[in-house]
């Protein structure tokens, strides 16, 4: 298996890029010029197809023709789901509509100790944060400094709303910290489960019938600290609508040894992998992890 390499495909340029389209010519436009930008990548970006094609051929067991429609597809799905990114967090559009299952369940968490969110590079998960500004507690989404610094300069002038706290995972580990001080004050934290860098703690396990490895950081800080966990995730279901979904919140029992809470951790993980599937195979083309991801 290939691993990530700790940053996500796309420039600063291409964030520049499609601010100045949707400044201008509009959303639709922006919309239109990515046929020619996901053939391109379908095309000359073969680091990036091979393994999406490899997902859809041999995870969803697509025919090939299917897999190469799918690839084409993925493509472009992922290039709008950044321009909406893009546009909702300028100001640029306010017509999205929006489906939300299970937010009684973070309201909830809100409301008593706080918790864990993890999602996935799946679907649109800055999207999720429309929700999380209705939430009545303060959430701190976790992610790695590559991604945050990479578009935080050129964001920082169309952003029109700044409600989220970022904490950035660093090579000093003041980020545990951070996430530490949130929960003792039963806030809200959030963070992918599907990427790891060299070096963290992982579990081999099955998905999707076959063997990955996985990151079991988030699902060990959770039982460290006792905290409720939710699996959250917002899939686009046409141009303009975008469903999120919010699992009924798992309670953590509290552990006293290493290996109970390694336990505990790895039954979460499970339980996480299992809720993606059932996402993946409703909505197979916007998984957008471009490696790979299984063991081959």
């Amino acid at each position: 298996m290939s691993s990530w390499q700790g940053k996500t495909r796309g420039g600063k340029f291409g964030y520049w890029f499609f601010i100045q389209i949707l400044r201008f010519p509009g959303i639709k436009f922006a919309y239109f010029f990515l046929y020619f930008v996901s053939a391109y990548y379908v095309l000359f970006v073969a680091k990036a197809r091979k393994p999406i094609f490899w997902y859809f051929h041999n995870i969803q067991e697509f025919s090939y023709f299917k897999s190469v429609a799918s690839t084409f597809r993925n493509f472009y799905v992922f290039g709008q789901v950044i321009i909406d990114k893009v546009a909702l967090m300028a100001g640029f559009s306010k017509n999205f509509t929006f489906n939300f299952d299970g937010e009684e369940q973070i309201q909830e968490m809100a409301n008593s100790t706080g918790g864990l969110l993890v999602g996935a590079h799946v679907g649109n998960w800055e999207i999720a944060g429309h929700l999380l500004e209705r939430i009545n507690t303060k959430v701190h989404i976790v992610m790695l400094e590559a991604e945050h610094e990479k578009i935080k300069a050129m964001l920082d002038d169309v952003m029109t709303e700044k409600k989220m706290n970022i904490i950035a995972i660093k090579d000093d580990f003041t980020h545990l910290f951070k996430i530490k001080q949130a929960f003792e004050n039963n806030e809200i934290v959030a963070m992918h489960g599907d990427r790891f860098l060299p070096g963290t703690t992982t579990v081999t396990t099955n998905f999707f019938g076959k063997q990955a490895e996985l990151p079991l950081g988030p699902f060990l800080l959770a039982v460290k600290y006792n905290k409720p966990v939710s699996f959250v995730n917002a899939f686009k279901e046409s141009s303009t609508h975008y469903h999120f979904f919010a699992t009924k919140a798992v309670s953590i029992n509290k552990t006293t040894t290493i290996k109970d809470r390694n336990k505990a951790a790895t039954q979460l993980l499970k339980e996480y992998i299992t809720t993606l599937e059932k996402s993946l195979i409703k909505y197979p083309e916007q998984w957008f992890n471009y490696y790979y991801f299984w063991n081959k």
